[in-house]
């Protein structure tokens, strides 16, 4: 049965890769968020299969759980490159402080520089 409400696609028929529906999907199959749960990376296997929800709006990859590897730990260095990943995402590229939110990227600039660019605009 292969129909848009119901993706079932095991033998890769009409898709790339093996199609299951949202929850359907055989035991020893996980998505990348299901193995870091369980403290596990894909390690450069590829994909699986898929899952595919929202009429086909959706899809998660699913990888294989017994090819998966441990995840690697957070050394001092990586903390380090982390933070100031951080520390860029929260710099306004306007005013140039530091917030303790990361700067949206829909508004280019803190909220403070964005209200004030607002307020410029009305005036003007």
């Amino acid at each position: 049965m292969c129909t848009d409400r119901y993706p079932f696609d095991p033998e890769a028929e009409r898709h790339d890769l093996p199609t299951y529906p949202y929850r359907l999907a055989p035991a020893g199959l996980m998505t990348r968020r299901q193995l870091r749960a369980i403290g596990l990376r894909p390690a450069g296997q590829e994909p699986a299969a898929q899952i595919e929800w929202r009429r086909g709006e959706r899809r998660a990859f699913l990888y294989r759980r017994e090819l998966a590897l441990p995840v690697r730990p957070m050394t001092p260095a990586r903390w380090r490159a982390h933070r100031a990943m951080m520390r860029a995402r929260r710099t306004c590229p306007d005013c140039g402080i530091v917030r303790p939110y990361v700067i949206p990227r829909s508004l280019g600039t803190c909220v403070p520089c964005d209200d004030m660019a607002a307020a410029e605009s009305v005036a003007a």
